[in-house]
């Protein structure tokens, strides 16, 4: 199993050391913060595949924070809400933040790590809608084509899998180290390998064309989006 990283954010010790120990039996890495505070500064510190949140912290709530990583920080980072919370407004509340998942407690670990397992490869392009479309660039990833503007462009495995993944998270902001880790995994490559896919891959995909669609986030990592007026 790759190793991917997950951020539990739960305020009840007990349930959290009880879900990190069962989560690292599964192969996983894991963090733990006990409230808002804690995981903002452990998500601007590290970059994580997933994130398992409560609804109900000491500081604030979980849709809180949910809120902060898809508006202020941009971050496309799977969400799976732990809560005990089971009305449909909660979980519409939730979704409305920006959850990708609704977990209600009590629940069943296997069920658990099957939401986990789903999330991942959703996040990591295992599932996947088969065409891509945005402004003129499309991308089939069942026929591994690439087109754009009426054009068909040859890209390398990486730097179409590259390109995937920023369409798919788009117009999200995705971090240089998610891009290494979904790329490669663990065998991370020499220090200037992402630098040469990207500067490949905006030489096909970006330098014909008079708009651009792959724009550099200083400090944070990459996005594709349309932009008409920027």
């Amino acid at each position: 199993m790759d190793h991917y990283f997950i951020l539990i954010v739960e305020d009840h010790y007990e349930l959290a050391q009880t879900l990190c120990e069962f989560l690292e039996t599964q192969g996983y890495l894991v963090d733990h913060a006990r409230n808002l505070a804690t995981a903002k500064h452990l998500l601007e510190q590290q970059s994580y595949h997933l994130v398992l949140l409560d609804i109900n912290l000491p500081d604030g709530s979980g849709y809180m924070l949910c809120q902060w990583l898809r508006q202020e920080k941009s971050l496309a980072i799977p969400v799976l809400m732990l809560t005990a919370r089971d009305q449909i407004d909660d979980k519409l509340q939730g979704f409305a933040a920006g959850t990708d998942d609704y977990l209600v407690k009590p629940f069943d670990f296997q069920e658990l790590v099957a939401r986990v397992q789903a999330l991942l490869k959703r996040a990591l392009g295992e599932v996947t809608q088969k065409v891509l479309h945005i402004h003129d660039l499309v991308l089939d990833h069942q026929q591994k084509i690439v087109v754009r503007a009426g054009k068909k462009i040859e890209l390398p495995p990486i730097q179409f899998k590259l390109l995937h993944i920023l369409m798919r998270h788009s117009p999200n902001v995705i971090t240089k180290q998610d891009m290494i880790m979904t790329l490669w995994g663990d065998e991370e490559p020499e220090s200037d390998a992402l630098r040469s896919h990207i500067y490949h891959l905006r030489k096909l995909i970006d330098k014909p064309f008079e708009d651009k669609l792959i724009h550099t986030v200083s400090g944070v990592g990459l996005r594709l989006a349309f932009e008409p007026f920027i």
